[in-house]
């Protein structure tokens, strides 16, 4: 197939869009390499597949997309320009968009709101507009485990109530979905959310626990652990979230009903403690520990119920914490 990945220098991006190009897909990767995070970061993943950072750095026209080798391009674009983005549809004639493109963190939605709603409302709109148009097959998109919020059932299913967001990043995630369903209903364009529980690996975001604690505890610096380390997540492995991913993305929609959400977790909530512990483990060192009450927007517990993802797709997450955090460690070290 053609496939679209939006935020292909993004982490989860990086790697689906490695994964797409083993399985002998054409890909297209998508990116507007924003300053969120250090962009050199970004480059490096680019790198990995095959891209230049000269190329990576010049946005996108007609007449300077990156061929890089027979089944993979890089285009640099903001989503929010729906000129270019209508031009690109028009031009490449996709058969499945996979957007996973998005301004990411909680944290930093409640210091900077706008960026969330062009890049997560207005960008989100310009991507289903453009699958309308161009006869998309499939969109795929990512959620998040923010839209259960302030949900105290556990695990959390896909079925459970979520009009109860704790920060501006899960309202516009819960917002991708009711503007998806609207779609599926009205135009008959098959749409999946998918929605991401807290994701770890190589190459992951900078912003993110798991390389904040590595860095840290690297260099002999305490770290900051808050709700006094009361607080467990279903993390997942990266190879777990790309494998599910690709399922979604490779299967026909016509045996199932043209909307669907589900949970991408591992299913196995881990106490952060637990998860500092391996990282102080694999890089042979102890932490100093800041205990601190729990940050706004954030919440004490996820856990994902992966029963409709076992149903539907014949797959459940493989990875432990042992595994994964070994395995992001390796990379760590080399990487830094």
């Amino acid at each position: 197939m053609k496939i679209l990945v939006t935020g292909a220098a993004g982490f989860i991006g990086f790697h689906l869009v490695e994964k797409l190009l083993k399985e002998n897909h054409e890909v297209v990767g998508l990116d507007n390499i924003n300053d969120y995070y250090e962009v050199s970061l970004k480059y490096n993943r680019l790198k990995e597949l095959g891209v230049d950072k000269n190329d990576a750095e010049k946005f996108y026209s007609l007449t300077n997309s990156h061929i890089h080798n027979n089944s993979f391009k890089f285009i640099r674009m903001n989503l929010e320009d729906k000129k270019e983005l209508f031009l690109l549809f028009e031009n490449q004639q996709f058969d499945v968009v996979c957007h996973l493109a998005a301004q990411a963190g909680v944290r930093y939605s409640i210091e900077n709101p706008d960026a969330y709603i062009q890049s997560n409302i207005v960008g989100f709109l310009n991507i289903l507009e453009a699958s309308r148009n161009f006869k998309i097959k499939h969109l795929v998109y990512a959620s998040s485990s923010s839209v259960y919020g302030a949900n105290s059932k556990i695990p959390f299913e896909v079925e459970d109530r979520v009009d109860t967001p704790v920060s501006l990043y899960a309202a516009t995630k819960k917002s991708n979905e009711l503007m998806a369903h609207t779609y599926s209903h009205l135009y008959k364009i098959p749409t999946t959310g998918l929605r991401f529980f807290t994701v770890y690996g190589p190459w992951g975001r900078p912003d993110m626990a798991p390389i904040l604690f590595a860095r840290a505890i690297s260099k002999n610096k305490s770290i900051n652990v808050f709700n006094y380390g009361k607080m467990e997540r279903d993390f997942t492995f990266i190879d777990d979230i790309v494998e599910s991913v690709k399922r979604v993305v490779e299967r026909p929609v016509s045996n199932r009903e043209l909307y669907k959400v589900y949970n991408i977790g591992n299913g196995n909530p881990v106490k952060l403690l637990d998860f500092i512990q391996e990282i102080e483990s694999n890089l042979g060192q102890k932490s100093e520990k800041n205990m601190m009450p729990i940050q706004q927007g954030d919440v004490e517990r996820t856990w994902a119920d992966v029963s409709e993802l076992q149903k539907d797709y014949d797959y459940s997450p493989k990875v432990d914490i042992k595994t994964g955090v070994k395995q992001f460690i390796d990379w760590f070290k080399n990487y830094e």
